[in-house]
């Protein structure tokens, strides 16, 4: 609940010249400026003591720096078959008509197929950023595709 004002103790303050704020010092708006002002002057002592490294610089500058280029999220060949899933694979095994199930990584979140691990004797087609040689390798072998994106 609020206070009600008779019993706060600025009433009582009202007795006095300087309620409670002093006669040197004064009860002045922004006595020693607003913010950070002054940290390095009259704040020093305080800015050095509670945040050293505050002012200045540290290192060297890089003009547009993009964090883009080398984002590169990267699955390998052993885990290719999982993103398909097992129905998808059982179905395309039954298929005579030479059709093979198309898997684009991007989809996933993947830009570049890596080669390591071991791919089952079965076609896939797998769109993707890049391959490296050995992915490449290891898809063409199984009787799939590579197919690059833009």
């Amino acid at each position: 609940e609020i206070m009600p004002a008779r019993l706060k103790k600025h009433r009582k303050e009202r007795g006095g010249m300087h309620c409670g704020n002093g006669r040197i010092g004064k009860h002045r708006k922004h006595s020693s400026g607003r913010g950070n002002a002054g940290g390095q002057h009259m704040h020093r002592i305080a800015f050095d003591k509670y945040h050293p490294g505050y002012f200045g610089k540290v290192g060297m500058r890089f003009f547009h720096f993009k964090k883009n280029p080398t984002h590169m999220p990267a699955v390998n060949v052993d885990k290719l078959w999982s993103m398909v899933g097992l129905e998808t694979r059982k179905e395309y095994l039954k298929k005579t008509d030479g059709s093979v199930p198309l898997l684009d990584v991007s989809q996933y979140g993947f830009f570049k197929v890596l080669g390591k691990g071991k791919l089952p004797k079965q076609p896939i087609a797998v769109k993707a950023k890049f391959f490296s040689k050995q992915a490449e390798e290891k898809i063409k072998n199984a009787g799939g595709a590579c197919l690059l994106s833009a």
